[in-house]
């Protein structure tokens, strides 16, 4: 039988290799392999770039592509800690060529990953005074945003912001629009904010910003500059658009999309109502409320208002809130049922828009308007990716393409039943 003899010498070897590994913790040794990764990675990237211009050579026969030694050391961090790193030089003496590594950019005092996390830290409500803290924990530095390096930012995301409120829409289609405008304070200004916001639903059933504007004033007028400059570059009109009662959106909309179904929110016409009444018949009202719009068919939901107009018929104010537009408030109907639960309100303009109002309760608002849109719309440019298609998403070109739909369902199509939107509208 085998067996394994140490040495003295080789126990107190592995002794004082066990003491030093006891002694780094996990964070320090993941930090170290990426150091050592890193190092290797960039030496197999200069190799590869000195292979590939092997045959490059002057007229005595030396090659004009050579290894040239190192950089000067520089701390880089990364998602697993500051890393020590020296970069391989290459002395290419091509003209007009010139190595660059794509792993280690010269200057790179960040990795990509924590260049783009720093940003959303702040934009999700992180002050500037608490990144040093709160980074040297987690990343083992304290590298983070300066006052001056968030007035670069919001300054790029302002032009950013520009250039993407002029790109040409000629090529998208939205057949779901939901609209609002969105208040919250600016700090160096008196008035606040209003953003006017559209969110859209692709043919494919996926969500997109469509647009995001300075205001003013919730106004037909603002409005209508936003929905003609749409128009001008080239956006169609939507099959159905979603919006609370402001009349400035509905003005707008009826002059530059009057093909457009109208369906107003069910979040704001329900606190509306509950704001007429008396608390102790909130609760109630709520309900009934609910069974209008909750119900399967129009015709239930026409009885469900009836009831509900007789049960609070003391309070006219409140019941006319409902029965006086119960047009626009069932249009949902004539659309797919699986797409009703999407329909009925502006949810997806209001929930995203919390991270914004987180941010600007942070910093007590925005300093400029400028500012306070180029914030919002990064929080929206960010939250788009993570925002899920709507049900049943293969029913969205059928109603772009005049598809009817009765309580819900889709109706066969008879040989005089108009294939237009202001069919289905109608």
């Amino acid at each position: 039988m085998l067996k394994l003899v140490h040495t003295d010498t080789d126990a107190v070897d592995a002794c004082n290799e066990l003491e030093e590994a006891s002694a780094v913790d996990l964070d320090e040794l993941c930090r170290m392999a990426a150091q050592q990764m890193l190092a290797t990675a960039l030496l197999a990237e200069r190799q590869a770039y000195l292979d590939a211009h092997a045959d490059h050579v002057d007229a005595t026969g030396k090659r004009v592509v050579v290894a040239n030694g190192y950089a000067r050391q520089r701390d880089v961090v990364t998602g697993a800690g500051p890393v020590t790193v020296e970069a391989p030089r290459v002395n290419d003496k091509r003209d007009g060529e010139k190595f660059s590594s794509g792993i280690l950019p010269a200057y790179m005092r960040r990795s990509p990953k924590v260049t783009e996390v720093l940003p959303v830290l702040y934009l999700r409500g992180l002050s500037t005074g608490d990144f040093a803290p709160a980074l040297a924990g987690f990343l083992g530095s304290d590298a983070g945003l300066s006052p001056s390096t968030i007035s670069r930012l919001t300054e790029a995301w302002q032009a950013e912001h520009g250039d993407w409120a002029e790109r040409d829409l000629s090529d998208r289609d939205y057949v779901y629009w939901w609209a609002d405008g969105v208040h919250f304070n600016v700090r160096l200004e008196q008035d606040r904010l209003c953003c006017l916001v559209i969110v859209g639903v692709r043919p494919d059933g996926s969500k997109e910003l469509i647009a995001l504007a300075d205001g003013y004033r919730e106004d037909t007028e603002s409005w209508l500059d936003l929905l003609r400059g749409l128009k001008a570059r080239g956006l169609a009109g939507p099959s159905l658009a979603t919006g609370d009662g402001a009349l400035g959106f509905w003005g707008a909309l009826r002059e530059v999309f009057p093909a457009a179904t109208e369906q107003r929110c069910w979040v704001h016409v329900t606190a509306n109502v509950l704001a007429a009444l008396p608390k102790r018949l909130q609760a109630d009202a709520k309900t009934a409320i609910a069974r209008i719009y909750s119900a399967q068919t129009r015709t239930d939901a026409i009885t469900a208002v009836r009831v509900f107009a007789d049960e609070f018929a003391e309070f006219p104010k409140a019941t006319r809130k409902i029965t006086g537009k119960l047009d626009t408030l069932l249009a949902f109907y004539d659309f797919p049922a699986e797409h009703w639960i999407h329909l009925r309100t502006t949810n997806p303009i209001e929930s995203t828009f919390s991270t914004v109002r987180l941010r600007t309760r942070v910093t007590r608002g925005a300093g400029s308007r400028a500012a306070a849109l180029a914030m919002a719309y990064k929080l929206l440019d960010a939250a788009q990716h993570r925002w899920r298609r709507i049900n049943a998403p293969h029913l969205v070109p059928l109603v772009r393409a005049g598809a009817v739909f009765n309580d819900g369902k889709l109706q066969e199509r008879t040989t005089n039943q108009p294939n237009t939107q202001e069919g289905v509208a109608a």
